[in-house]
């Protein structure tokens, strides 16, 4: 199935996701959970990845490098500081912040299900080809970045 990779842009599979997840709430009601706070919790949760994501944004801009996840290819240069000291994939990682977030605000069962599908999709379709091309294009560099920083956390 490699005629996925970076065919999806992440901002789409996170709407996608996100959807799902509204849909489900709204199609099997009886799975809703009683989580006192859920929406407080919720927005807490997705405010922060807002900010993660953007830090990460921020970082790239800083470096002159592409943003682009569906042209990984076109990176200039293996940003590692800032919030990268931290993960590789603060965008990705602030993404699923955001996603964690909508689940507690929605109360669902499915919803978590829904999280771990998008964490599933990110990493096969996005963050492993991002990887590679990543290896191919800094080489050593890159494969102690990978080694010093985890993937999401």
């Amino acid at each position: 199935m490699r005629r996925l990779e970076l065919l999806v842009p992440p901002p789409l599979v996170m709407l996608m996701t996100g959807l799902l997840m509204w849909l489900l709430s709204k199609t099997f009601p009886v799975l809703t959970l009683s989580w006192p706070g859920g929406a407080m919790t919720g927005l807490v949760l997705s405010l922060l990845g807002v900010a993660i994501s953007l830090a990460g944004v921020a970082a790239f801009k800083r470096a002159g490098t592409t943003i682009d996840p569906k042209h990984p290819v076109e990176a200039t240069s293996l940003v590692s500081v800032g919030i990268y000291r931290y993960s590789r994939n603060p965008m990705y990682l602030g993404v699923l912040f955001v996603l964690v977030g909508w689940a507690f605000y929605l109360s669902h069962m499915l919803s978590a299900l829904c999280v771990l599908f998008f964490i599933a999709y990110i990493t096969r379709y996005q963050i492993l080809p991002e990887e590679r091309l990543l290896q191919e294009k800094f080489g050593v560099a890159f494969l102690t970045y990978k080694g010093r920083v985890r993937r999401w956390l």
